[in-house]
């Protein structure tokens, strides 16, 4: 089974890597933007028989920090 994990930072969080690509796409010329955030998609290939507890589990234990990230799992069809 195919999973994803989509990890971004909390609101209030400062966020360089997202106010250094709002930035570089003003300075593109790219107008009307108001804020950019930037997070990160981890993919998992896991057996059928993982269960949503154990995702969980990985997120709140490895994948994310969650004193200033947020975390969603997606499982892909």
């Amino acid at each position: 089974m195919k999973v994803r994990v989509h990890v971004s930072l909390k609101n209030g969080v400062l966020d360089p890597q997202g106010r250094a690509i709002h930035h570089a796409l003003e300075g593109m010329g790219f107008a009307g933007i108001n804020d950019v955030r930037a997070g990160r998609l981890i993919e998992l290939d896991v057996a059928d028989d993982v269960s949503d507890a154990a995702l969980d589990e990985m997120c709140r234990k490895l994948l994310a920090n969650q004193v200033i990230e947020n975390y969603r799992i997606e499982k892909v069809a």
